[in-house]
């Protein structure tokens, strides 16, 4: 059909334009939840960094570092002191994040934790990474912990950015190669005492999704609502 057809009785040209072809949309993918690390996910993380990319691992490690069987042990969290979770989506692992706690200097309270955050290549900038540093920043501050300690390589923008946006005031302390970032947490709180056995097995989920900030927000409410309680 021709694609201008003229109007005698107005004396107008209508152009009547073919019809777009469809956008074809690209499949959702499953949603993402972060769970504990447990013994049982060993192979699965094996997997999981086997097959970053040689770029991601470097940012991760400082280096291209594949992990050895007692590295995985670690960072499945079994030893005492380290807390692990990982990014689940459709039964595989795409994110993993730890935190070690270190003692106070000089034998004091203010325990510092320090943090490391890994995502699969192909999710990352879709929030997984967030998500991880929310779950452990909660977890570090049901433990009593003062503040946070990141290293953090110059060439990794995209974390930087993700952390320097999320705490604009954190201390930072220079290299060469890298940055060492420090976050005060909400402190005064005492540690929450442990789950009982049968609750302990049903592992906690946090969806994928807001940012650490509005997790600092909401704390800091509970924690104000909770005071004026008291008083």
């Amino acid at each position: 059909m021709d694609r201008t057809q003229v109007s005698r009785a107005e004396g107008r040209v209508a152009v009547i334009r073919p019809p777009r072809p469809a956008v074809p949309t690209r499949p959702a993918r499953p949603a993402a939840v972060i769970r504990p690390a447990c013994p049982a996910d060993l192979p699965a993380l094996a997997g999981f960094f086997e097959g970053l990319s040689v770029q991601t691992r470097y940012l991760r490690f400082f280096g291209p570092v594949r992990p050895t069987s007692a590295m995985l042990d670690l960072l499945s969290g079994q030893p005492a002191g380290v807390h692990a979770v990982v990014a689940v989506a459709d039964g595989v692992i795409v994110g993993h994040a730890m935190a070690v706690d270190q003692p106070a200097p000089g034998g004091g309270q203010d325990r510092t934790t320090d943090i490391g955050v890994v995502v699969a290549d192909a999710w990352q900038g879709r929030g997984v990474g967030s998500a991880l540093m929310r779950a452990l920043v909660g977890q570090a501050e049901a433990r009593g912990v003062a503040s946070l300690a990141m290293d953090v390589l110059h060439v990794n923008r995209q974390v930087l950015g993700m952390i320097l946006g999320h705490w604009p005031a954190a201390g930072i302390d220079h290299s060469r190669d890298s940055l060492s970032i420090r976050v005060p947490l909400m402190t005064g709180q005492p540690e929450r005492p442990p789950a009982p056995p049968a609750a302990a097995q049903v592992p906690a989920l946090v969806t994928v999704g807001g940012s650490i900030r509005e997790h600092d927000h909401r704390t800091r409410g509970r924690r104000d609502r909770d005071r004026r309680v008291a008083t």
